[in-house]
């Protein structure tokens, strides 16, 4: 999203409007080369991919969905796949399960550039599938894994395709790359993300008890520009936190498809938006 272009925001610095999509970019490309160091210095950090790893040789990380698509083919996951699949389940109960979808999902990087380029243009409009339809795919990914006894999705899983085609270069998966761009910036804005992804799905499983947070603490300082939901890639849990549509609804914004991108800090020219803790309900005038 180019919030260059929101209004409320236009007195602030650069480096201030910027500071955490600066940080998920960090984030996204150190981990994208430590992939890399290995192929093509020879420093292997890391071995593996997003699906499956190993760093130091010592520390297992498996993909969650991974392991669920693996066990509904049929197949008994190895004890390393089991812990690393753990370990990551703990990350993400702690962090926000969709964490995983801002900060280290190289398909994000995809779907901001069509969500950047769609604002140049100033195309309207689109398709926009129902929410939920991320969660009947995630369903049939299992199914047909278990159809099929292997793990069908990941042949064509846009994620897996992303970091294989920066890696390896041309090929089909470049393909699966472009359809989920041309998707996100043609027909529905913010598509595939906030809609049919069902990594996105899996991994908001996780995100219901998650430590951090985002607090609109500043609330009442809120002058209604409506930046932080112009840029926000699931704008419908703003709202509660925001404008307390019930007596109950505190600052924090805890709905589970947040995906604490800190992108409402960053637009928000009365900074009514904090990264906290699910337990830190103050609020400031």
């Amino acid at each position: 999203m180019n919030t260059t272009a929101l209004p409320a925001i236009a007195d602030r610095s650069w480096l201030s409007r910027h500071k955490w999509l600066l940080a998920r970019r960090f984030s996204q490309f150190a981990i994208f080369a430590l992939f890399l160091s290995g192929p093509w210095l020879g420093w292997w950090i890391v071995k593996g991919n997003l699906s499956s790893s190993l760093t130091l040789g010592v520390l297992p990380l498996t993909d969650f969905y991974l392991l669920l698509q693996t066990m509904a083919a049929g197949h008994v996951p190895f004890r390393d796949a089991l812990l690393g699949a753990g370990i990551v389940v703990a990350f993400y109960l702690l962090v926000g399960g969709r964490t995983y979808c801002s900060w280290v999902c190289p398909v994000n990087v995809v779907t901001d550039a069509a969500g950047w380029l769609r604002n140049r243009l100033k195309l309207k409009g689109g398709h926009t599938p129902h929410p939920a339809t991320r969660y009947w795919l995630l369903a049939g990914t299992l199914l047909a894994a278990a159809a099929t006894g292997v793990t069908a999705w990941e042949f064509v899983n846009p994620v897996s395709m992303t970091q294989r085609a920066l890696i390896f270069g041309m090929g089909f998966a470049w393909t699966i790359v472009l359809a989920v761009f041309l998707y996100d910036l043609l027909i529905a804005p913010r598509g595939w993300c906030g809609h049919l992804c069902p990594m996105g799905a899996c991994y908001s499983l996780l995100g219901h008890g998650a430590l951090l947070r985002v607090s609109a603490y500043r609330r009442d300082a809120c002058n209604d520009c409506m930046d932080c939901f112009r840029v926000c890639p699931e704008p419908q849990v703003i709202r509660p936190a925001l404008k307390k549509v019930s007596p109950g609804d505190t600052p924090l914004i805890l709905d589970a498809q947040c995906t604490n991108c800190g992108r409402c800090i960053d637009v928000c020219q009365p900074d009514v938006f904090r990264f906290t803790t699910r337990f830190d309900r103050r609020t400031e005038p």
